[in-house]
């Protein structure tokens, strides 16, 4: 069976690219700074303890990555960091920039109605900042 990212996921954001392990989504919400993993795995893997520990390692090290380049904007005061997996079956895992200043602040972001989209210059930039900050970032077409 090939690997293809869940329609759901592919209606409600932005594919920007793939790292070692993971596929990089953006929430098409620029409300706060939303990205997605999809880890591609060999296995039909619902959580994260589906995957090997190797896979999982992978999966870490993408997260720690995506996780170090959404805190080091200046507007993050706050990482939430989540594999719900409520409404899309796929492992997934939300790494979501906060402050007490953002449109849905103190609740859930996956829980709000969703903030305004993203512009194609925006999606452009943050495309381009995550390729200078984590090269091997394979882009998207």
């Amino acid at each position: 069976m090939s690997f293809s990212i869940h329609p759901q996921l592919l209606a409600d954001c932005i594919v920007l690219g793939r790292l070692r392990q993971c596929h990089v989504l953006l929430m098409n919400n620029s409300g706060v700074p939303w990205f997605i993993l999809v880890p591609e795995n060999i296995v039909d893997a619902a959580e994260i303890i589906d995957l090997s520990e190797e896979q999982q390692q992978r999966v870490l090290a993408d997260i720690n990555a995506v996780s170090e380049f959404v805190r080091a904007m200046p507007e993050v005061t706050k990482l939430n960091t989540a594999a719900l997996g409520n409404v899309v079956p796929q492992l997934h895992i939300h790494i979501v920039g906060r402050n007490s200043g953002d449109y849905c602040w103190p609740k859930l972001v996956w829980a709000s109605d969703p903030g305004p989209e993203y512009e194609q210059a925006r999606i452009d930039q943050l495309r381009s900042e995550l390729m200078q900050a984590m090269p091997a970032l394979s882009v998207a077409d």
